[in-house]
């Protein structure tokens, strides 16, 4: 991305790179967690500047990873500068001061570099689990923020009680999820980053509007709300799958997408067509050769916005050594192609990670 002439420093293309993975990897639990260290090791090595995770409760189809601190802090451990997100938090269905108190400690043990995004999303059911109304989640949302801030900052809680240790850096490393301009604009107004989703549900009356057509005036209401002096911080994930091979591609592209088509209409859902091309495109997708997949990510205004993108492989989920080839690939050629640059200095230790025996593919610990 090469910038729009006449756009503020705000509106610039993207400069840092992400990998999201959803730990949807086959196997059981344990499994697709040491998966999902070998990729974020592997992004690490490849100079990727960041490594989100998902947050899900019970559904092992849906994400797979309650507890994201306890993951990232196992991560964190074995990384040297690669940061660390959560992509989200699903903050109403946490106790906001364990919250505060786990991402504080796991900033400070990982030197600094965790960055946390916060949302209200989840399944009717995940909430009743937690004893929580579904429709209430967004006033439990609001009330546990300000609650998770307060922590954070030294002030004091309940009985004059602070938190130890308080984590004033995190102030600065929130990051808040929203579908709607209203949400892009609370996050502009309390000077958070703002997360946009890899895909999100076509309003009633533009069913056919493009993503970017959905996330540009969530993009403009941030913007406009930001404090002056605040610099933007926006970031948008996006589904990338990439193999040197356009048949290889598709094919794999066909199974995952093809699972995800099956479980919408049996909430009743209906694709128009279901060719693999059609879901790639209905599913908001990039999938091909470096060269493909540059080329449609061009074509995402919203994206040329963002300062950070993050890509992940979910709804493909291809095999663990695909994912590994995908990783080479975007720092390779397509986040290049996108404007960005991998940081200076060495990675030696990253390096050496990524090459330890049970990180490769086909190895156990």
């Amino acid at each position: 991305m090469t910038g729009t002439p006449g756009k503020p420093a705000a509106e610039r293309p993207a400069r840092r790179l992400g990998f999201f993975t959803r730990l949807l990897d086959d196997g059981d639990a344990g499994e697709r967690y040491r998966l999902a260290t070998a990729q974020i090791l592997h992004a690490e090595a490849l100079g990727f500047d960041s490594a989100w995770i998902a947050q899900h409760h019970f559904h092992p189809d849906e994400g797979g990873l309650p507890a994201p601190a306890v993951f990232l802090a196992h991560v964190a451990a074995r990384t040297r500068a690669i940061r660390l997100g959560t992509g989200v938090i699903t903050l109403p269905m946490e106790n906001p001061i364990r919250a505060a108190e786990d991402t504080a400690v796991l900033d400070l043990i990982s030197g600094g570099r965790l960055e946390v995004g916060f949302g209200t999303g989840g399944t009717r059911e995940s909430f009743e689990a937690f004893g929580i109304a579904s429709d209430r989640r967004g006033a439990v949302y609001g009330d546990n923020l300000l609650i998770v801030r307060d922590a954070w900052a030294g002030r004091p809680l309940a009985a004059a009680a602070t938190l130890y240790p308080t984590a004033p850096g995190l102030l600065d490393r929130t990051w808040l999820a929203t579908f709607s301009v209203a949400g892009g604009r609370l996050a502009g107004e309390s000077g958070d980053g703002l997360m946009l989703s890899r895909t999100q549900p076509r309003p009633a009356e533009a069913p056919g509007a493009t993503l970017w057509d959905i996330q540009t005036p969530i993009i403009d209401a941030y913007l406009a709300a930001l404090p002056a002096g605040r610099a933007p911080r926006i970031l948008a994930s996006r589904s990338l799958f990439v193999a040197e091979d356009r048949g290889h591609a598709l094919r794999l592209a066909e199974a995952g997408l093809s699972r995800v088509a099956r479980r919408f209409e049996a909430a009743g859902h209906r694709f128009a067509s279901t060719r693999v091309e059609d879901l790639i495109a209905a599913l908001d997708s990039h999938v091909g050769t470096p060269e493909e997949v540059i080329a449609s990510l061009k074509a995402d205004t919203a994206l040329a916005r963002a300062t950070d993108i993050v890509f992940q492989v979910h709804s493909i989920d291809p095999p663990h050594v695909d994912v590994l080839a995908s990783l080479t690939l975007t720092a390779r050629h397509v986040a290049p192609a996108l404007g960005w640059h991998q940081a200076a200095g060495p990675r030696a230790a990253a390096d050496q990670a990524a090459d330890r025996p049970a990180d490769r593919p086909g190895s156990h610990p």
